[in-house]
């Protein structure tokens, strides 16, 4: 009776027999049978190298083997040429040409014949380049040409690249070698900051900050609900504002008019005469809770952004709402006008920065290298750049069209708020309460600061929610977490021998993305 087993077993079974059949022989090449491989050679011969069996073999070649006469195992031809007599080359084509003017082409007076080697390399080179080389070298012989258009001698071009011309084929092809990896330049100095005022007053997080273009005095908005306004000389508190009933997230004033706008968590915009301390205008349209605001520098327009991702733009004397900016697909967290194009620029936690063209009221730009929330964005007062905050990186950014210049990396915190003054001096303020200042143009971190809470608080208070610079830049004041604005000031006593910058000529990494 025949046992019955599973097909597996079968199968597991004629694959060892198969296995124990084959083991001894199992690294060994098979034999090379004489024969086929001729037949296999010849086949290789007649496809690839058709075209050019007629043709002699060249000098070199015939050497290596031994002589002219060495005999080809695969039985073809071989145009070995006179003994003692310097090998030619054959030309052959579809246009044979006659030995001189005037000659009759026939089969006796067509020459196909051409000089020696040294005679048919000198041709060569004396031959004009092909179009595909010089497509090839176009681009390669662009810098110093380039330089020659400028008038500039290629001596005196940057350290960094030597330029070698090499003359080919009537061609001049330049390679353009790079001696070194390029490093980072050496930052500008900048004296320490160091703090000399805290302010209290409010009963909350003090989440927005802005100051007065006539520099008398400041505005802060808090979670207590209330706007203060406060003198910058003394710090002393001035007035209150009340009439918001959430969080305030956002004050400006406008150097247009005696206006203080405002907005907040109750999904409210208001405009303050400042004359009469009043609330003279309402901006109704949003959603929720907005989280940010800024005018137009020249035009009576203002823009604000919303937890509901949309910006609207707003007529400041008819209230109207102008457009409805669309398209983050989550809270936009920061917002900023200037008068150049693009005249809009937002952050959102969707990890994206639009540029927006005002008058269509559509995208012009989405960068998307941000990986994380971007909660702060600032435009430099001098350069046409802006920088974007994100827990990731911030990020700096040629206008109009967006291009990335750089990485500032090492705030490794929520970055809540960016400022910049004309010296190029960048603040970025964190929820951690950690505060690092950098060199705009190199992207230097010259200082990191992490001011005390105020006594009472706890540690876990410690966190900067806004900064920015007074009209005369001179005082970097903060609003934080625990209910105080820090005023700051340039060490009038440091200089760069008592404060020297830690810099070494690092080769730069930097982050594309």
């Amino acid at each position: 009776e025949v046992q019955k087993h599973s097909v597996h077993t079968l199968v597991f079974r004629s694959l060892k027999r198969t296995h124990d059949m084959f083991v001894a022989d199992n690294a060994k090449p098979i034999p090379l049978d004489e024969e086929s491989h001729k037949v296999k050679m010849t086949v290789k011969l007649r496809t690839e190298y058709g075209s050019v069996l007629h043709m002699p073999t060249l000098k070199e070649n015939l050497r290596e083997k031994g002589g002219p006469n060495t005999g080809d195992p695969y039985g073809h031809k071989q145009y070995s040429g006179n003994q003692g007599q310097e090998l030619e080359y054959l030309i052959t084509g579809t246009h044979p040409y006659p030995p001189g003017p005037g000659v009759a082409l026939t089969a006796d007076t067509k020459v196909q014949r051409m000089p020696s080697e040294s005679a048919a390399q000198s041709l060569a080179v004396a031959l004009p380049a092909s179009q595909s080389r010089l497509d090839a070298n176009r681009t390669a012989a662009g810098v110093g040409d380039i330089y020659r258009h400028a008038g500039i001698s290629e001596r005196s071009q940057p350290p960094g690249m030597s330029v070698a011309m090499v003359e080919g084929g009537g061609n001049k092809n330049s390679a353009l070698m790079a001696k070194k990896a390029p490093t980072m330049p050496k930052p500008q100095w900048h004296p320490p900051w160091k703090l000399y005022r805290v302010i209290s007053g409010h009963l909350g997080w003090v989440r927005c900050i802005a100051v007065e273009p006539g520099n008398q005095w400041f505005v802060t908005g808090s979670a207590d609900r209330t706007i203060k306004i406060w003198d910058l000389a003394s710090g002393k508190l001035k007035l209150s504002l009340t009439g918001h009933i959430s969080t305030v997230r956002g004050v400006i004033v406008s150097a247009r008019s005696p206006y203080l706008f405002s907005c907040g968590e109750d999904k409210q915009v208001k405009c303050w005469d400042l004359e009469y301390n009043k609330v003279i205008r309402h901006y109704h349209g949003h959603l929720s809770a907005v989280y940010g605001l800024d005018l137009h520098p020249t035009i009576d327009v203002l823009v604000t952004c919303s937890r509901d991702s949309t910006a609207r733009i707003w007529d400041v004397r008819t209230k109207a709402s102008v457009h409805t900016l669309s398209g983050h697909t989550n809270a936009v967290a920061t917002v900023k006008c200037q008068a150049a194009e693009p005249q809009i620029i937002t952050g959102s936690h969707d990890t994206t920065i639009r540029l927006w063209d005002l008058v269509a009221g559509k995208t012009r730009v989405t960068l998307t290298n941000h990986k994380k929330s971007v909660r702060a964005v600032v435009l430099h007062p001098r350069h046409y750049t802006f920088a974007s905050g994100s827990p990731d990186n911030i990020k700096q950014w040629k206008f109009p069209d967006g291009n990335f210049i750089q990485n500032l990396s090492g705030h490794n915190a929520i970055i809540n708020t960016l400022a910049v003054n004309s010296d190029g001096v960048l603040v970025s303020g964190a929820d951690n309460g950690t505060m690092h200042l950098w060199d705009w143009r190199t992207g230097y971190n010259f200082q990191r600061v992490h001011a005390a809470v105020q006594p009472g608080s706890l540690d876990s208070e410690s966190g900067i929610f806004a900064c920015v610079f007074d009209q005369s830049e001179s005082r970097l004041l903060t609003a934080e977490a625990d209910k105080t604005i820090k005023v700051y000031k340039e060490d009038d006593t440091a200089t760069e021998e008592t404060h020297p910058v830690s810099w070494k000529p690092e080769i730069i990494k930097r982050k594309r993305f």
